[in-house]
């Protein structure tokens, strides 16, 4: 028999102290960077399920796993189907796609597709309090498996609290989180709430479990194997307990400086130097920056060199992958044998190697065909509709070199990390105009400078755009503004801005379209939105635009986009909007399948589904006039 621990490293103490705790234990791991977490969780889940005492090991489906993101609940599915002897048919699933999940067998006459993130997972918070998971075919869980808990906070944690408080008699856990990597506290607007919310649901946990909570460290650190990549690492215990905002300063000015060495500048990204020392990189590499504005230059910028890269999506982004709808589109069948799916699949022009195994059991699972050992299509174009197309079927974020934000990157590693030079404190006083969360700054300066296992680098960020909110409004579109109130030179893509209701190229032939995505169009390729005519849509949105790729239309902007345009473009009650002729410097995220009304598919020539390519458009938007490259501006 295949031994498969052999080429994972054995276990610490520490560790196998996590691992060999009983199936009811309540077990809190603190764990810093690097300290091997998913392999302790790996072995952990390993344990629950084989236990030698068949009392003691539990089933498969009686083990929850939640995750903050794909990639992360992706890499630990991939440890397990390498390293797990027994633990490979646990799932690990996002907060959402499980939230989600629980709505739709609660609720099924309701229309979740639509919610937001955060109603889907306060609902689902209300439904568990209810006894969700007790009725009809579900099984609450008897273990709960959850990483990353110290960015636990406002309604996923409440999800968390009220799921172990109505099983707290059934049900054991292990939770994992390390105080100094807290860095999700920006999603809680004021600042006096959010400092209550740090550290809060390791404070719930004592308090609710005062006398059985197990409480466990790694301390040990395996991810950084050079002395530059461990300067950091010293600096995590006093940051999992800093609020104060003296001392909080000195430990960022102390990261900083370390960070700062002279001998790990690269100096600017622009310099050849520098460029050609990314193309020819053989190792994985990050370049880290402090938000989405400074990705999004940097994303251009390379770009423009030529660095192929990818720029990491938020976590709530979620496209559905583009061979899903050629794999809906190019059969009339109600089901899918795996010879036929795996023939399929052999057809589409994929820019990877697909795992066919893994994703027809994905598939095949999740489409419910039950009796039958076939993937039931009906099911399958119902998931992508409403959003529970499986996180485990979705397309690789892998590349070479990866643009990230820090909190996009935490708990991913690389083997080189350029984190852009951090601002003063003086210039962070400057930049927030509102109360500046020095304990934050702190953290998210710690976990960009542990993300990296050999060389850690720092380079000048690049000249960065005004960018502003519409109407002043949070959530308002961001443009490209100016000094002026009035300055309007660009707009920030965003996902939804492609027409999803009808299918790309559908007033001139959608068919020729869609092959053109698929042979033609790929993600970092150059796009632009150019203006139809002048005429206005509606009362309240810009003319139309077509998405257009080296001169083909390959889409249009959805109705979200101008409406989204006008309130960018109209600066005051009086003023007469003006609409750019062309919005430059965009570029193809991704290729996606989307779906629409089945008469709007059949009108197309796209069969009876209801479903096709859309391209993901990203990228700071730049006005130009038409035929020219020249700024256009009021």
């Amino acid at each position: 028999m295949t031994d498969v621990y052999l080429d994972s490293p054995p276990l610490t103490d520490e560790q196998r102290a996590v691992v060999e705790q009983p199936w009811d234990a309540r077990v809190l791991v603190t764990a810093g960077a690097g300290a091997g977490k998913t392999h302790t969780l790996v072995r952990r889940l390993d344990a629950l399920c084989g236990h030698q005492d068949p009392d003691e090991a539990l089933e498969a489906t009686e083990i929850l796993v939640l995750t903050f993101s794909r990639a992360a609940a992706r890499e630990l599915r991939e440890r397990i189907a390498r390293h797990g002897e027994r633990a490979r048919r646990v799932r690990a699933q996002t907060f959402d796609a499980w939230a989600y999940g629980v709505l739709v067998q609660t609720y099924p006459d309701r229309e979740w597709g639509g919610a937001s993130f955060d109603e889907r997972i306060k609902a689902a918070a209300e439904a568990v309090e209810k006894g969700a998971l007790e009725s009809g075919d579900a099984t609450p869980p008897a273990h709960v498996v959850i990483d990353e808990v110290q960015d636990l906070l406002g309604d996923r944690r409440e999800l968390v609290e009220a799921l172990l408080d109505r099983y707290q008699d059934s049900c054991g856990f292990t939770v994992v989180g390390d105080a100094a990597q807290s860095v999700y506290g920006f999603q809680i607007e004021d600042l006096a709430e959010r400092v209550a919310e740090t550290g809060r649901f390791f404070e719930w946990l004592r308090c609710s479990y005062p006398d059985d909570l197990v409480e466990l460290r790694l301390t040990r650190n395996f991810r950084a194997v050079t002395p530059e990549a461990r300067i950091a690492l010293a600096h995590g215990p006093r940051l999992q307990q800093v609020s104060d905002t003296d001392e909080a300063a000195m430990l960022y000015e102390g990261l900083r400086d370390l960070l700062l060495d002279p001998a790990n500048g690269m100096g600017d990204l622009t310099d050849p130097f520098v460029l050609d020392g990314l193309r020819n990189l053989s190792d994985s590499c990050a370049i880290l920056t402090r938000d989405n504005r400074q990705a999004l230059v940097v994303s251009g910028l390379l770009h423009e060199s030529g660095v192929e890269h990818r720029l990491k999506r938020s976590l709530e982004e979620r496209p559905v992958p583009f061979w899903v709808a050629e794999l809906l589109r190019r059969t009339d069948a109600t089901g899918l044998a795996e010879d036929r799916f795996r023939l399929l699949l052999a057809e589409i022009p994929l820019p990877y190697e697909p795992n066919v195994s893994t994703l027809w059991t994905v598939l095949r699972r999740t489409t419910r065909a039950t009796g039958r050992n076939v993937i039931d299509l009906q099911r399958l174009r119902r998931l992508v509709a409403e959003n529970r197309f499986p996180d485990e079927a979705a397309d690789p974020e892998s590349a070479q070199i990866v643009v990230s934000t820090v909190h996009r990157a935490k708990g991913l590693e690389f083997d080189r990390a350029i984190v852009l030079t951090p601002p003063t404190i003086a210039e962070l006083h400057k930049r927030h105009t509102d109360e500046l969360d020095l304990p934050a700054e702190a953290r998210a300066l710690y976990v960009a400078m542990t993300r990296v296992r050999q060389d850690l680098y720092h380079a000048r960020s690049p000249e960065l755009p005004i960018l502003k909110r519409a109407g002043g409004r949070r959530n308002g579109r961001r443009y490209v503004g100016g000094w002026r109130s009035y300055d309007r030179f660009g707009v920030v893509a965003e996902a939804g801005d492609v027409c999803r209701d009808n299918p790309p190229g559908h007033e001139t032939d959608a068919v020729a379209t869609q092959a053109y995505l698929l042979e033609q169009v790929g993600p970092g390729q150059g796009v632009a939105l150019r203006k139809r005519h002048d005429v206005p849509m509606g009362e309240s949105q810009s003319p139309p635009y077509a998405l257009v790729h080296d001169g083909r239309e390959i889409g249009e902007a959805s109705r979200r986009f101008r409406e989204q345009l006008f309130q960018v473009q109209k600066v005051s009650r009086t003023w007469d909007p003006w609409w750019p002729d062309e919005i430059r410097d965009l570029r193809i995220d991704t290729l996606e399948t989307v779906t629409g009304s089945t008469a709007a598919g059949a009108n197309a020539g796209l069969g009876e589904r209801g479903v096709w390519i859309a391209p993901r458009i990203t990228g700071i938007g730049r006005y130009r006039r038409a035929d020219e490259d020249e700024e256009q501006r009021a």
